[in-house]
């Protein structure tokens, strides 16, 4: 399978981390995904399927998730950067599958375990 990973932003995977001196601040990663051409194997005219994908970090530093206006906001950043990026991936590469709305609910859906892993962690302390 050929997969392009292209990273935008401050990416540090898929971790989410507590600032604290010398650490980077915390970030969500939103990842999409689209499937180009079905080389997760070859169409039956013989052109590769490619998967692409794009993944921008979203920081969290200046938000407090414990709050409800801090956690609404940072649902708000995910959702927002998982449609920047499936934008993006839609522009460069048209016909792309699947659509821009259907790339960012997935994305969401997926990153928003993260977030409310934050949220839940922020909540204890």
């Amino acid at each position: 399978m050929n997969k392009i990973l292209i990273t935008a932003g401050a990416l540090t995977g898929l971790l989410v981390s507590g600032a604290v001196l010398a650490q980077t601040a915390p970030e969500v990663v939103v990842t999409t995904h689209k499937v180009v051409e079905k080389s997760v194997g070859r169409t039956s005219t013989g052109i590769p399927i490619v998967d692409v994908s794009l993944s921008y970090g979203v920081n969290v530093a200046d938000l407090d998730p414990a709050t409800h206006r801090g956690a609404l906001d940072l649902e708000k950043r995910v959702r927002d950067a998982a449609m920047d990026a499936c934008k993006e991936l839609g522009n460069r590469y048209p016909g792309a599958t699947p659509s821009d709305a259907e790339c960012a609910k997935a994305a969401t859906d997926k990153a928003m375990a993260k977030v409310h892993e934050l949220e839940a962690g922020a909540a204890k302390k």
